[in-house]
C-alpha cells in the first residue's frame, strides 16, 4: 500500500505540543527529529562515539520536524485538512512554534490537487441533509442539499466531528433561528443551518482563508450576505470581532478542539438568548470527560452526548 509521507516543521518548543495536536487528530507512529535532542544525546553518550560526521551535523542543524504517514484515501485527506486547520490556530496563538510548515514527500502538487477529489462523495446526514461536493451530481430525493467546494484548506464535512454537528443541527433547526458558528472552516455548519431554515448566521474562524471559502460555498447554495456574515479572528481575544458578533443567538456551534471549547465554556453564554443551545464538537475521546466537566463547571447542562469514530459532541443549554 502506498502512503502519504508528511513532515511538520516546527521549533524545538513546538515539538511536544505539535505531537499532541497530531495525536488528537488520530495520527500515530510519529517520527521526531530535533536538533536539541540530537545534541543532548551526543553530550550524554560520549562513550558511544568519538567522531560525528560533519554531514550528519549539518543535516540535523536547525531541524525540529515531525514525520508521519497517512493512507491516501478519504480518511487520510480529511486528517490532512483538519491538521491544517488546527495548525493555523496554533500558529496564531503560539508564534514561537514557527515555521509551522506541513509538506508532503513523493507527491507532486498536481497529483495531489487533481486526485484528492475522487475520495469525496455525496453524504446523507440525519433525516434531512445531503452534503454534495460541487464536482458531484446526484438526485437529492427530497433532502435539503448543501453544496461545497472547500479546496484543500478545509474538510468537506465527512469528518466525524462535522457529521455529529450536522446531525444535531438537523434536529435543532426548525426555521427562523439565529446561528453563530465559531471555527467555521468551510462554513458547512452555518450554511447547513441556513439551508435547513435558519433566518441568519454569523461565522468566524482563526484562519483568514475562511472568509473567501465560506462566502464562496454560501454562494453555491444561493445564500447571500444579507443573511450570512463571515469574519476571521480569535473569538477569545479579538474584542472588535466579539462586538460585531453581537448576541441573541438561538444556537452557538463550535466544532474546534478541546482546549478552545474549554476556554469558550465560560465565554459563550452572553451570545445566546434565554434557552439557547451550545453545540460543541472536535473532542477526541480521551478528553471527553475533561471537556464535559469544564462545561458543567461553567454552568452548562449537557442535554445530549454523541460520539462517532472516537470523537465526541455535546449539546448544552
Amino acid at each position: 500500500m502506498d502512503w502519504l509521507e508528511l513532515h511538520l516543521d516546527t521549533s524545538p518548543v513546538g515539538i511536544e505540543p505539535m505531537s499532541a495536536l497530531l495525536e488528537q487528530q488520530g495520527v500515530e507512529g510519529l517520527i521526531i527529529e530535533d536538533e536539541t535532542d540530537f545534541h543532548d544525546f551526543l553530550e550524554n553518550n560520549h562513550q558511544y562515539w568519538d567522531y560525528v560526521d560533519e554531514d550528519l551535523m549539518a543535516q540535523k542543524k536547525g531541524v525540529s520536524r515531525i514525520t508521519f504517514y497517512l493512507a491516501p484515501d478519504e480518511e487520510g485527506l480529511n486528517t490532512v485538512a483538519n491538521i491544517r486547520i488546527a495548525m493555523a490556530a496554533a500558529k496564531e496563538q503560539h508564534p514561537e512554534y514557527a515555521p509551522m510548515l506541513l509538506t508532503m514527500e513523493n507527491v507532486s502538487d498536481s497529483d495531489w490537487e487533481n486526485n484528492w477529489q475522487q475520495f469525496y462523495k455525496p453524504m446523507e446526514i440525519g433525516e434531512r441533509l445531503l452534503v454534495i461536493p460541487q464536482w458531484e451530481k446526484c438526485d437529492p430525493k427530497g433532502r435539503v442539499t448543501v453544496t461545497l467546494n472547500p479546496g484543500l484548506t478545509f474538510g468537506t464535512g465527512s469528518h466525524a466531528t462535522t457529521r455529529l454537528c450536522l446531525r444535531t443541527l438537523d434536529k435543532l433547526v426548525q426555521g427562523g433561528e439565529k446561528v453563530l458558528d465559531l471555527g467555521c472552516g468551510s462554513g458547512i455548519l452555518s450554511i447547513a443551518a441556513l439551508r435547513l431554515g435558519a433566518k441568519s448566521a454569523f461565522a468566524c474562524d482563526i484562519d483568514d482563508k475562511c472568509v473567501d471559502v465560506a462566502y464562496e460555498n454560501a454562494a453555491l447554495n444561493g445564500i447571500g450576505k444579507d443573511t450570512y456574515t463571515v469574519r476571521w479572528g480569535n473569538v477569545l481575544s479579538d474584542q472588535q470581532l466579539r462586538r460585531e458578533m453581537g448576541g441573541g443567538y438561538d444556537i452557538v456551534v463550535a466544532n474546534i478542539v478541546a482546549d478552545v471549547i474549554i476556554a469558550l465554556s465560560t465565554e459563550v453564554r452572553p451570545y445566546l438568548k434565554e434557552g439557547g443551545y451550545f453545540l460543541t464538537s472536535g473532542i477526541i475521546d480521551d478528553r471527553a470527560e475533561e471537556v464535559a466537566a469544564a462545561l458543567r463547571s461553567a454552568g452548562w447542562e449537557i442535554l445530549e452526548t454523541n460520539s462517532n469514530e472516537g470523537w465526541y459532541s455535546f449539546l448544552c443549554r
